[in-house]
């Protein structure tokens, strides 16, 4: 698989199912947090994630903020959310990623990481080796100017290749 290109996609976190996700052998999920779980401008996920969240905890699914965000601000999200986290993760480098592997001992080939950037979490997940699940953004417009400047270069990339969307698994 390209380093650039994800292995799925899905327009929300919502989307991933524990079964869909079983079947695909994940048993665990890093994911990014600024609009993929909750708008930028927000400390807290939408009632829907809070649910989804809680639901994946239920059947099992290993759950883990992977942020490039400072610690104090991810920190405060994570322990508000319940979860362990890896904050200045420095995706696309997968160092953040091979972090969680060890750390919360972790099978590569189990293990997902979800995100709203190709040119970061995608990059990051394909180096460390997982799964890699594409979302379609929260809010954009409410980004970081620097993930803004990176939005054209990302659709450029995503004209060329499309990924399976998670829930075509179920057909």
């Amino acid at each position: 698989m390209p380093i650039l290109y994800p292995r799925y996609r899905a327009d929300r976190v919502t989307d991933l199912s524990a079964e869909r996700l079983a079947r695909l052998g994940i048993r665990a999920l890093l994911l990014d947090v600024d609009c993929t779980l909750k708008r930028y401008t927000r400390p807290l996920p939408e009632r829907d994630v809070l649910d989804w969240l809680e639901a994946m905890r239920r059947e099992g699914i290993f759950l883990c903020l992977l942020s490039n965000g400072k610690a104090p601000r991810i920190a405060k999200t994570a322990e508000q959310l319940g979860l362990p986290y890896i904050a200045l993760a420095l995706k696309p480098l997968p160092r953040g990623c091979r972090r969680a592997l060890a750390e919360f001992h972790l099978k590569a080939e189990e293990t997902a990481m979800v995100g709203d950037q190709l040119l970061a979490d995608v990059v990051a997940g394909n180096l460390a080796g997982l799964t890699t699940i594409l979302i379609t953004p929260i809010h954009p417009e409410e980004e970081h100017i620097y993930t803004r400047i990176k939005r054209p270069f990302e659709k450029f990339f995503l004209l060329f290749r499309k990924a399976p969307k998670i829930d075509a698994l179920d057909s």
